[in-house]
């Protein structure tokens, strides 16, 4: 077996491998402290250390980090995935099954603003994916920044509904 910090490298690895969607920092967080392979501040330190060596990718949106395998760390699990015990993959592998409902929609449904370097206004970027597909991607601009976090929260609510809306609309 491989030493505790390898083997949560290549755990996350696995984790994100397994999946066709990112994953937040929190639902991979909440696996390795759940399960007690290990705490929170191992994880992130272990996480900071993938990311330093290239082997994950991280998108920011709304204080929620988000991660992705990049090649570079398909290759290191390709050749060290045996270093994870048979155990330790069926506790990853149950879930996955068993929240995949739950963290693929937590990944879905995403808004996010910025300041507009043309004017006074916010930019907020709406988006519904499925997997590593665009269902729908809307571009609005708001005059205050308390409007754009309220149409970034409400984005989560209606976003099926506008979906369904613009479907039946253009079809």
């Amino acid at each position: 077996m491989a030493e505790p910090l390898t083997l949560y490298k290549l755990m996350i690895l696995y984790l994100l491998k397994k999946v066709n969607y990112p994953l937040s920092n929190g639902q991979m967080s909440e696996f390795f402290v759940s399960k007690s392979y290990t705490d929170y501040f191992t994880f992130q330190m272990v996480i900071n250390e993938l990311l330093g060596t290239s082997l994950i990718h991280k998108e920011t949106i709304r204080n929620t980090s988000r991660y992705e395998l990049t090649k570079e760390g398909e290759e290191v699990l390709f050749y060290f995935e045996n270093k994870i015990t048979g155990e330790v993959k069926q506790d990853m592998d149950d879930f996955l099954k068993e929240n995949n409902f739950k963290l693929r929609t937590e990944n879905s449904v995403l808004a996010n603003y910025y300041k507009s370097t043309a004017s006074n206004d916010f930019e907020i970027d709406c988006v519904v994916k499925e997997g590593k597909n665009t269902l729908i991607e809307l571009k609005l601009s708001a005059a205050t920044e308390e409007m754009a976090e309220k149409m970034c929260d409400n984005w989560e609510k209606a976003s099926k509904e506008i979906y369904e809306f613009a479907m039946k609309k253009l079809l």
